[in-house]
């Protein structure tokens, strides 16, 4: 009995020593400025940076193959820490915010059918598509609202709005609108396109009252030449755009705020 009991402490000994030794020979090496980034971020996961998540871009700054400022949850604040980790400059830091590209509420759309079933945007959008007559607007079932940390979406006669003071601009509402209906803007972007329909205008007309046409006034009217039309539907490139809402005032179905 005492002979067995031995061999068997005399085995975990070694077991344990030959674990210890393969701790320290293959261990990795531990970047101490990733860790410290890593600690900076706000652990959201939610890919805003463009990285898989808070552990790859802390990695892209430690090996100086990311900027500084990319986090929109985390905004100035983690961007002047991260910064200070790794003895750089943060620079301008833009907030950005979700924007939900349709007024598609229900007093401007019509609908084509009632539905009755899961309440999802998902599963709506898997089993037909929407009840709604547009087939690229919102589905209004709050697959956003549940997917948002922030509390800083609701829905409004039918349509998801979002709060831009509580947003944060982490894309996780984008990621789950099956329509992608949902883009993340700059904060101070003055004018938007509140419609992703790429039906011919005829046909948005008779669905939607707020619905872009693609008539392209907007093109014509822009003296910065900030807008341009593809597939029946109007984009306003940011980086050019003033805010000087000549395209605002001449949309005749008012798709630009």
């Amino acid at each position: 009995m005492i002979t067995g009991v031995v061999i068997v402490v005399i085995i975990g000994l070694v077991a344990g020593l030959i674990l210890s030794v393969a701790s320290i020979v293959f261990a990795v090496p531990v970047d101490e400025k990733q860790e410290a980034v890593r600690a900076a971020l706000p652990g959201a996961n939610c890919g805003a940076c463009g990285f898989s998540g808070c552990d790859g871009y802390a990695k892209a700054l430690a090996e100086g193959s990311a900027e500084i400022g990319l986090c929109s949850p985390g905004g100035e604040d983690v961007a002047n820490e991260c910064a200070a980790i790794l003895g750089k400059t943060a620079g301008n830091v833009e907030k950005k915010v979700a924007l939900v590209r349709c007024a598609g509420h229900s007093g401007n759309v019509s609908k084509k059918t009632d539905y009755d079933g899961v309440n999802t945007c998902q599963a709506v959008s898997m089993m037909y598509g929407g009840d709604s007559a547009c087939a690229f607007g919102c589905l209004g079932y709050g697959d956003c609202i549940a997917a948002c940390p922030e509390n800083a979406i609701s829905l409004c006669s039918g349509a998801a709005v979002v709060n831009p003071d509580l947003c944060v601009g982490c894309g996780l509402c984008a990621k789950v609108c099956p329509k992608g209906v949902i883009a993340i803007v700059p904060a101070k972007a003055p004018h938007h396109v509140m419609c992703v329909n790429r039906d011919k205008g005829a046909l948005t007309r008779k669905i939607c009252k707020s619905g872009c046409i693609g008539c392209m006034k907007c093109v014509k009217t822009c003296p910065e030449q900030a807008i341009t039309v593809e597939n029946n539907h109007a984009a306003i490139d940011y980086d050019k755009c003033t805010g000087c809402g000549q395209c605002a005032g001449v949309c005749p179905v008012k798709a630009i705020c």
